[in-house]
């Protein structure tokens, strides 16, 4: 049996409990339990509770990508097949079709949000069914399932193969409503209080890389991180705060990696694992497989599968740890669909049904490297194209305008260039470069083998984990983002933003003889003369200034 959740209200869904009657059919999860869905007439639902929860994100990953992937394996089924479960919406608070920042705002948070906003309201909801805007409400910060376990006393942690601080990591880690502004973002995943943070990025933690010019990798020593920059200081790494730096920008492909300098997002799920269940209390782990999302935007299928085998691999890990410790939630879905993809066509319309496998995957078998990674392979004036393409792609056929279109790519753009032309040989076929608004598979895996079932929300997602970890996140959002000017005038302060350097504000509230300076994007204060940590980071989301509770307790 499938039930379509219904809309309900945000604020209330953060604290549902998942104990739950036929009477509240609203809210029900319906979860598969034995092989079997417990039926909605059951007088009571079963309670899922867990020590550890790991969410999987495969960025912009579409059905027929993961189908494109087995096929090349041989048909092998994929670490994910066994926890197919149901279905996720993907939309966004306005639009039908979501960009990965509302996306992952919504399984972080349990909000849907606005294109390119991370861990903040929307400015309104517009999409059928969703719950009017509170007034005041918009761009608001909202926590995220990380800042709720940390609280609770886990160990948290994010991976990504992107930049750290690219729109999904930072959804859960972040809060701004522009996911370009790199500063503020990474700025905020320095001081958020993780335990292990794995990926790529490192220039945008140094003062060269900065708009504001501050030294962060300094300031991420210096808070007691191991930094490992390679495969084998990941491998050596054994417990303690663990901050991985990769690349300077975006891990490669794994098709394309050099397993010396990065490794693998298997190997750096698996440390992560290793590190954060050394917490009693246990921990929440986020890991995105970025770049599916990066290969189905230029329409390359090898780096689609090139990445979706990658994070599959990392899938296997964490379902393996999850069936030994028992006592651990894993769940995977992307965020959207990307790219339309599809195992067929135009060229196939009328002998779809007559195409023997190989029709798909011969081509595809020749590649030795992704889009990406072929960029390398072609010397400076590009006069090496047909060697290149046959040697790497087995690709002998080239025509004049295709020759045109590798030479005239830009740096950083050949697999837009050479995508299309294996996807035309291997009858690959594309609808669009950018995202889709279809549903997409959600996979689950709890203690007992439980599954969640039906067609779910995406910011249902946020509030599931929640549930299982017993953590309140509209709670949480109390404690953490109080609109400043509001509390502190309560408390007879005044409230002044020292702007004397634009790159580092700093909000200053006095009263009497008491004087708090508080750093915009950092969880540290000065309060008369004395640094003083806040649960939380102080959030300026370019309306108003927001700060943790304790922040405004010090004031009498």
């Amino acid at each position: 049996m499938i039930v379509i959740f219904k809309m309900i209200n945000k604020r209330k869904l953060n604290q549902l409990q998942l104990s739950i009657t036929a009477g509240t059919l609203a809210v029900s999860l319906l979860l598969g339990l034995a092989g079997e869905t417990v039926s909605a007439a059951s007088k009571e639902q079963p309670e899922i509770r867990a020590k550890n929860v790991i969410m999987l994100i495969p960025d912009g990953m579409s059905m027929d990508g993961t189908t494109l992937a087995r096929w090349y394996n041989g048909g092998k089924a994929l670490a994910l097949d066994e926890m197919a479960s149901g279905l996720v919406r993907t939309y966004s608070a306005d639009a039908a079709i979501a960009d990965s920042a509302p996306a992952g705002t919504a399984f972080a948070t349990g909000f849907k949000s606005h294109t390119g906003y991370v861990g903040v309201l929307p400015d309104q909801n517009t999409m059928p069914g969703l719950p009017k805007l509170a007034p005041g409400d918009a761009k608001k910060p909202v926590a995220n399932i990380v800042e709720a376990a940390r609280l609770a006393g886990k160990s948290t942690g994010i991976i990504a193969t992107s930049e750290i601080m690219h729109a999904t990591p930072a959804d859960f880690s972040a809060h701004y409503p522009d996911r370009s502004n790199y500063d503020a973002l990474s700025e905020q995943q320095v001081y958020a209080g993780m335990d292990v943070v794995l990926g790529g990025g490192a220039t945008y933690f140094t003062p060269a890389g900065r708009e504001d010019g501050e030294d962060l990798t300094k300031v991420i020593a210096s808070s007691g991180y191991n930094i490992v920059k390679n495969t084998a200081e990941l491998k050596a790494a054994s417990s303690g705060k663990l901050w991985g730096m990769f690349a300077d920008t975006a891990m490669a492909n794994d098709m394309d990696r050099d397993p010396v300098k990065q490794p693998s997002i298997a190997e750096m799920t698996d440390k992560a694992i290793q590190v954060l269940s050394q917490n009693e209390e246990g921990f929440f782990l986020m890991v995105e497989g970025s770049k599916v999302d990066w290969a189905a935007h230029a329409n390359d299928p090898i780096g689609i599968i090139s990445e979706v085998n990658a994070f599959d691999r990392a899938v296997a890990k964490a379902l393996a740890f999850a069936k030994q410790d028992q006592n651990t939630l894993v769940i995977a879905a992307t965020d959207h669909g990307n790219g339309g993809i599809t195992i067929g066509d135009a060229g196939t319309t009328g002998t779809y049904d007559e195409e023997p496998l190989s029709t798909f995957i011969a081509p595809l078998k020749k590649a030795k490297a992704t889009g990406e990674g072929l960029e390398k392979k072609f010397n400076s004036n590009r006069t090496n194209i047909k060697a290149v393409m046959k040697q790497y792609y087995g690709i002998t056929d080239l025509t004049k305008e295709e020759i045109a279109t590798i030479k005239a790519a830009e740096k950083g753009r050949m697999n837009y260039a050479v995508g299309p032309m294996i996807s035309k040989r291997a009858h690959i076929g594309w609808t669009t470069g950018g995202h889709t608004g279809g549903e997409v598979v959600l996979y689950s895996y709890a203690p007992g083998g439980v599954q969640l079932t039906g067609v779910v929300e995406n910011s249902d997602i946020a509030s599931y984990m929640a549930s299982a970890l017993q953590v309140d996140l509209a709670d949480v959002s109390k404690q953490l983002f109080v609109p400043a000017k509001t509390a502190f005038a309560a408390k007879g302060a005044t409230v002044k933003w020292d702007a004397t350097d634009a790159r580092n504000p700093v909000v200053v509230v006095t009263k009497g003889n008491d004087t708090l300076r508080l750093p915009v994007f950092k969880n540290t204060a000065d309060w008369n003369g004395k640094t003083v940590k806040l649960k939380g980071n102080v959030i300026h989301n370019g309306v108003q200034t927001y700060v943790p509770q304790d922040a405004v307790d010090l004031f009498s």
